[in-house]
């Protein structure tokens, strides 16, 4: 059988997961796994997939950074399938471990993969450093943390947890954890 797993990470990526959805389903996959989710964060629908395939199954998704966010966990799924007697194929490299050339292709990829997604971050840092030393780096807007007080204030006058977040445009949660005891002591 073959085995569907399709990711994108964030919920603007919403035509990618279709495109992934639609291609895995034309070439085949009868069951189909697919999640929103930052792939460093839990991948419920990758686990129920390594879960569900079985033997003389084979995973196929249509690109190796959609599954793998690293060599060493490119290596631990390889492994799990390899454990179960289950093939991995890779649309967009033409990767298919079910035979010896496409298990050393994926090892070399794989390490070709997380060389450039390195680069990819270094690089970053470096633009961040720069513009950081120009002034031009202004970071992250400052969050329900940095509205504490003014909480604090409009909570005094007798507004209710939900008009505040309204009138500050921040989560109701937020402003319970500003009035909150352990804020004060923090």
């Amino acid at each position: 059988m073959l085995v569907g797993y399709a990711r994108t990470s964030t919920l603007e990526q919403e035509a990618g997961l279709e495109a992934q959805v639609r291609d895995l389903k034309a070439l085949g996959c009868e069951k189909l796994f697919q999640e929103q989710v930052s792939s460093v964060a839990p991948r419920d629908a990758l686990e129920a997939a390594l879960e569900f395939v079985r033997a003389g199954d084979t995973l196929v998704v249509t690109k190796l950074d959609r599954l793998a966010r690293s060599v060493t966990h490119m290596g631990t799924i390889i492994e799990t399938l390899e454990k179960k007697g289950v093939a991995l194929r890779i649309v967009n490299l033409g990767v298919d471990t079910g035979t010896p050339t496409g298990k050393l292709m994926l090892n070399v990829l794989g390490g070709v993969a997380q060389f450039e997604r390195e680069m990819m971050l270094e690089r970053q840092r470096e633009g961040i450093a720069k513009a950081k030393g120009e002034g031009r780096y202004k970071g992250r807007k400052p969050t329900a943390r940095a509205k504490a007080e003014e909480i604090k204030a409009l909570s005094a006058q007798g507004m209710s947890m939900n008009a505040i977040a309204l009138k500050l445009g921040i989560g109701k949660g937020s402003v319970h954890r500003a009035l909150s005891p352990k804020a004060a002591i923090a």
